[in-house]
């Protein structure tokens, strides 16, 4: 299977190139030229296989120059044990509400899923492909992809990778999992400014031809582990559809029954996923898609326009605290195509806006649905689900949560609707605290036990071991000077 640009000026890839290259040249997403199907025969069989079984065989469907024994293999080892457990278990909360958790890998959060197989299935995209230079990697972060992708990649032959966080717009204990991150081919740099900035940085990095040429030179091209890369994408497609079968295996739901999907989203990458197993035949309703109080894409699943144009807030749920949502351009082009999209990117990156043409809206006001969560609701939900429910959630899920109440309240939906979980709560500790009317101080370790003792929950230990490690990275930086802390970085 080839794959293409969204913004179709680009010649085909294979599988392992997209992967290597992680954008298209053109500056296009890349995406596959077909999607596969899942036929009912096959839905049975992911039902009875473990969750590796199941990750190598959807993806074998997608990265078709790649093996299944190559796949599986890597699978194995990436959901094994470094998992804390099953690697994505669903939770009963409430009558319809189904939580299903990503957060169980080594960093508490759910790119884990995606960023502990994506440097496997890029070493072997150098090979497959007769690379001979060093993969150079960039990441923009809003806390949880910077993260993963340093362990995922930390010390991964012919890697390097360099991670760009907002100064003020990540948590504590996600500021410290990523300059405390140990690792011989790893970077890290604060920005001055916010989320945005960072991704807007790094991709201005990927469209210099001059810089690749200088960075070629020295023995390096860049590649992404942001959702902008498919390799990251794929693998989240995995999680919805076991999500589906381990509800078929509980008697949850009836073989063949329909779920709806809730996921707190930012850079539209998790959620794409889930409509991605639709668009394969899983049975999947509606998509609601949950922001904070950065609700552009809210106000674009209302009315049709993106508006990146408005007030940008710090929130408690900072891994949502987005305004441009890359991964949006890849539905917009399964809408309404390559041309359109090239038009509409060209808006937004021209006057920050586009609105959709009626067609091209009409489809994709059928699928999604959009609310947001205030900080205030946000916290009320924290402490509605723990005093309702007996279970704690982070600010992301909360926000997720909410919206997924509002929405069956409104449409008086019946059946049963998988909410996204993306985060330990104790990744945000001190907001979660606060919610249920704890006492919160700046020492983290203390926030930690006093929220541990409260909810009878487990601090997990990928958490609380960062606490006591060095920090190994104080760089901050402006926008204008990435480029420039890549070349120290190489150098």
């Amino acid at each position: 299977m080839n794959y293409i640009s969204t913004r179709g000026q680009s010649a085909p890839v294979s599988a392992a190139m997209a992967i290597k290259q992680g954008i298209a040249p053109d500056g296009g997403l890349y995406m596959p030229e077909s999607i596969p199907t899942l036929s009912e025969d096959t839905l049975k069989e992911l039902c009875s296989l473990s969750y590796s079984e199941r990750a190598a065989k959807i993806m074998s469907m997608f990265l078709t120059d790649y093996t299944y024994d190559e796949l599986l293999s890597d699978c194995k080892e990436a959901y094994g044990d470094n998992f804390d457990g099953y690697a994505a278990p669903v939770v009963s909360v409430g009558e319809n509400a189904r939580v299903l958790e990503l957060w169980h890998g080594p960093t508490c959060a759910f790119k884990d899923m995606a960023l502990q197989i994506m440097p496997r299935l890029l070493s072997r995209a150098l090979v497959k492909t007769g690379e001979e230079r060093t993969a150079l990697i960039l990441v923009a972060t809003s806390g949880d992809t910077g993260k993963a992708a340093l362990e995922g990649y930390r010390d991964v032959e012919r890697t390097k990778i360099s991670v760009y966080y907002p100064v003020n717009g990540v948590s504590r204990a996600q500021k410290l999992q990523m300059t405390t991150q140990e690792g011989s081919n790893v970077n890290v740099c604060a920005i001055n400014g916010n989320f945005d900035d960072a991704q807007s940085g790094v991709k201005k990095i990927f469209g210099d031809s001059d810089f690749a040429a200088e960075l070629d030179a020295k023995g390096y091209f860049l590649s992404s582990a942001n959702s902008i890369n498919w390799g990251r994408l794929v693998p989240q497609t995995v999680y919805y559809i076991s999500a589906w079968c381990d509800l078929c295996n509980k008697g949850d739901i009836a073989f063949g029954e329909k779920i709806d999907v809730c996921v707190p989203t930012g850079n539209f990458g998790n959620i794409l996923a889930a409509y991605i197993t639709k668009l394969m035949g899983l049975p999947v309703g509606r998509f609601i898609c949950a922001s904070n109080s950065n609700n552009v894409l809210t106000d674009f699943f209302k009315t049709g326009t993106y508006d990146r144009n408005r007030d940008f807030h710090v929130t408690i749920s900072p891994s949502m605290d987005i305004l441009i949502s890359s991964n949006l351009e890849r539905l917009i082009f399964l809408a309404a195509g390559a041309e359109k999209t090239k038009e509409y990117m060209a808006s937004l990156a021209k006057d920050g806006k586009y609105t959709l043409d009626a067609d091209d809206y009409a489809k994709i006001a059928a699928e999604f649905e959009g609310y947001f969560t205030s900080e205030d609701e946000c916290r009320a939900e924290i402490k509605s689900v723990f005093d309702r429910h007996s279970y704690l959630v982070d600010t992301h899920t909360a926000v997720a949560l909410s919206a997924a109440e509002r929405y069956m309240n409104d449409t008086s939906a019946k059946c049963k609707i998988v909410v996204a979980s993306t985060a330990s709560p104790y990744k945000f500790a001190s907001s979660v605290a606060g919610a249920l009317g704890l006492e919160v101080c700046d020492d983290d370790a203390k926030v930690f036990e006093t929220l541990s003792k409260y909810t009878s929950t487990k601090i997990p230990s990928q958490l609380s071991d960062v606490l006591t490690k060095e920090i190994r990275f104080k760089t901050v930086i402006d926008p204008e000077d990435m480029k420039a802390s890549v070349i120290d970085f190489i150098s």
